[in-house]
């Protein structure tokens, strides 16, 4: 039986986090490739240190781009970010760039040919998670988390005497009540910040962003309240720590609350299910619970390297459905194609949409007119009501 009485931690990074600079510049060659070749097959990754970038990776494109525009745009990528400093700046860096053409083995698998369809780029398995703990159908923990950091972002960006740098990391911990989040007991805020600042001035700077975003009431306890915990944050991103592609995936799924296949999402064209079945799980999830069939849907999928269809479909309601599960998995698969090719239309994912997503979560955003994060429409609700009869 599940806890009802508990106390459940998220985190969520910066966009200048160091491992998020590199998942930013990922998604920017995903959509420099995409943008001049709606069908180009791009997975490349990037590794950022002090005043250093490399990018490396395969790729497949009608219309070729070349090693110069690629290194331009990551430059791009990393002085919309905010980097100036010393020891990481966006016009000062070396930047290496070593991606080449994709590998004819896998192409053969993962393209459409005669009567065999496009196949899935990967094997692996993806889930999708949603429930009715905030507006967005996502957990408190991580979204409060994520609010936080985009927040000061926020702030960062409108004025460059905020005194706050690119680099940050926040933690909540709330407590839970018969299974629902009531308060915070601690929150954790640690920002980048100019020389002159003091910790406790660092900590005035955040508080009013914590209590923006928790639910009113919910503060912790001044003592369990920590900015800055060691005392002095100046040197960050990539010049404190090395960063890398993909080394965030939880920040970029659900904290935690949830399960996570393994894949990371940046870098990556949508037919890599990776990327495309993760989005497609939560977006079907979402809806779930968005139809009041549920108050808390997971959802797994599984698939093989070069095989249109999912080899497998698991449809958890957690005792929370109003309908049978093995019922509503069949009329999931009514509604929604599940194939990559199926996907990449039902969600229309061939466009140039994906360096937004790198930073501050891929899901419980807002649907963009363009077309990004088209995975949290809520459009999939009447027909799930009606192939399950409900």
């Amino acid at each position: 039986m599940a806890r009802s009485n508990y106390l459940f931690t998220s985190e969520s990074v910066s966009e200048g986090h160091p491992d998020k600079v590199c998942d930013r510049i990922s998604d920017t060659i995903v959509d420099t490739f995409l943008s001049v070749d709606p069908q180009a097959r791009v997975a490349v990754e990037t590794l950022a240190t002090t005043n250093f970038v490399v990018l490396a990776g395969e790729v497949r494109s009608a219309t070729p781009v070349s090693h110069d525009v690629l290194i331009e745009n990551a430059r791009k990528a990393i002085r919309e970010i905010g980097y100036e400093q010393d020891g990481f700046h966006w016009q000062n860096a070396e930047v290496v760039c070593r991606v080449h053409g994709q590998s004819a083995d896998i192409a053969v698998g993962v393209d459409a040919a005669g009567n065999k369809d496009e196949g899935a780029g990967d094997q692996g398995i993806m889930f999708g998670y949603a429930c009715r703990e905030t507006d967005v159908l996502m957990p408190a923990p991580i979204v409060y988390s994520h609010r936080i950091l985009k927040n000061l972002a926020d702030v960062r960006h409108a004025d460059p005497k905020s005194g706050l740098g690119p680099d940050a990391k926040s933690q909540v911990t709330l407590a839970y009540e018969n299974g629902k989040p009531v308060r915070a007991t601690s929150v954790v805020v640690s920002t980048q910040h100019d020389e002159g600042l003091s910790q406790e001035q660092v900590r005035e700077i955040v508080r009013p962003h914590v209590l923006s975003v928790l639910p009113e009431g919910w503060m912790c306890p001044e003592a369990e309240f920590y900015v800055n915990p060691t005392g002095k944050f100046v040197i960050g991103g990539p010049d404190g720590d090395a960063g890398l592609t993909g080394r965030k995936i939880i920040v970029d799924t659900y904290g935690g609350a949830a399960p996570h296949g393994g894949g990371a999402f940046s870098g990556k064209d949508p037919t890599k299910v990776d990327r495309s079945a993760a989005y497609a799980a939560r977006y079907v999830a979402k809806n779930v619970v968005a139809a009041g069939l549920a108050e808390r849907c997971t959802l797994q999928v599984a698939y093989a390297i070069g095989v249109s269809k999912p080899l497998a479909l698991y449809v958890d309601l957690h005792g929370t459905g109003t309908v049978d599960e093995e019922r509503l998995a069949k009329a999931i698969q009514q509604v929604m194609d599940l194939s990559p090719r199926g996907i990449r239309t039902h969600l229309q994912l061939n466009k140039p949409i994906y360096a937004r997503t790198s930073s501050y979560g891929h899901f419980g955003r807002e649907p963009d007119a363009d077309g990004g994060f088209s995975w949290e429409k809520l459009d999939l609700v009447d027909a799930l009501k009606t192939a399950v009869g409900a």
